[in-house]
């Protein structure tokens, strides 16, 4: 008789394996990254390669601690996927101990206290996000003004130094760098009572989302639908997400366009195509029923416009996913697929 091997999530088809999965959604990443450091500079690669260190280590650390062998659990990329994830939250010079910070929240407490990977409650990418947005807020608002706006972006060595230094070469000043993220500015000007066609006419702004940032999410998208079209990731909660963004915004922009943005500008001025294809789409904190995954994506739509527009945060997505990453299995547990002849509950 043949044994029956039970196994965690993420569930996958024979041809499918964890490190395959994982490297083909490093792979999608691939044409936001290059976007983004276009618009950005080096150092988006910079704290890439420090979250990935610092993952890899304690991934190392937590699995020796709890007498798992290394090799087949390094190697499968899930550690420098949250680190890549977590990397791309951050401010390109945020100092080197934000991304330990992330790490340590990310790998050791959001996902090894839970069991490791396959039993992890929370995305632990966001994990480490929220963290560091929570604790320094100060270091995660220091973001770049994005290249072509007249102000130059400082090259490797400078990033370096900013980086492990914690502050600026003396030619460089904060105040000629740093420059509020779109969705910032958007909320800042508003409440000062400026309207939306006069925010706009900034140049930060591009053609339907921040300067630069229209651009990263078209090529997040790009790597997204690759995803689909291999079948890594479901369909349904990008759809959804998406989806609920502009049906909710659309009433609003309509009914007073100088209040309310474009239902574009939300979509394409943060990091919500980042979230919709790679954040959300986690096969192990989401939904796995076709129902759930639908309410799962409404649910981060919804959830991220209203942290956006009430809470402290400009953009919100990291809550977002997080919240719903609490009920995901109350959503998987009342959405299932009744099976033929089974009686309905209720």
């Amino acid at each position: 008789m043949r044994q029956f091997i039970t196994a965690p999530a993420p569930h996958l088809p024979a041809h499918n394996s964890v490190q395959r999965v994982m490297a083909l959604v490093l792979l999608a990443l691939v044409p936001g990254i290059t976007a983004h450091v276009w618009f950005f500079g080096p150092g988006v690669l910079l704290q890439i390669a420090l979250a990935s260190a610092f993952a890899l280590l304690l991934e190392a650390v937590m699995l020796r601690l709890r007498e798992r062998p290394l090799r087949p659990f390094l190697s499968d990329l899930s550690a420098p996927l949250t680190a890549v994830l977590f990397a791309l939250s951050v401010p390109p010079l945020a100092p080197w101990w934000l991304a330990a910070v992330g790490m340590i929240a990310a790998i050791v407490f959001a996902k090894h206290l839970y069991g490791g990977l396959g039993f992890n409650l929370f995305n632990p990418a966001m994990v480490g996000v929220a963290v560091v947005l929570i604790g320094f807020p100060l270091e995660m608002t220091r973001w770049l003004a994005p290249a072509g706006l007249g102000i130059a972006t400082p090259g490797l060595a400078d990033s370096v130094l900013t980086v492990f230094n914690g502050s600026l070469p003396a030619t460089w000043q904060w105040d000629a760098l740093a420059q509020p993220t779109p969705l910032d500015s958007i909320r800042r000007l508003a409440n000062a009572g400026r309207t939306l066609s006069e925010i706009r006419g900034n140049p930060m702004f591009g053609d339907f989302g921040g300067h630069g940032w229209e651009w990263i999410a078209n090529f997040y998208a790009l790597g997204g639908l690759f995803l689909l079209y291999k079948r890594i990731i479901p369909w349904q909660v990008p759809v959804a997400m998406l989806g609920t963004v502009i049906v909710l915004t659309v009433p609003f922009w309509m009914s007073d366009p100088d209040v309310h943005p474009f239902p574009l500008q939300h979509i394409f001025s943060g990091a919500m195509v980042l979230g919709a294809f790679f954040i959300a789409t986690d096969p192990v904190s989401g939904c796995t029923t076709p129902r759930g995954r639908w309410l799962f994506g409404i649910g981060c739509g919804l959830l991220t416009l209203v942290l956006r527009r009430w809470s402290s945060f400009p953009d919100g997505l990291a809550f977002a996913v997080l919240l719903m990453n609490c009920v995901a299995p109350w959503l998987d547990m009342h959405s299932r697929p009744r099976i033929y002849g089974e009686a309905r509950h209720g």
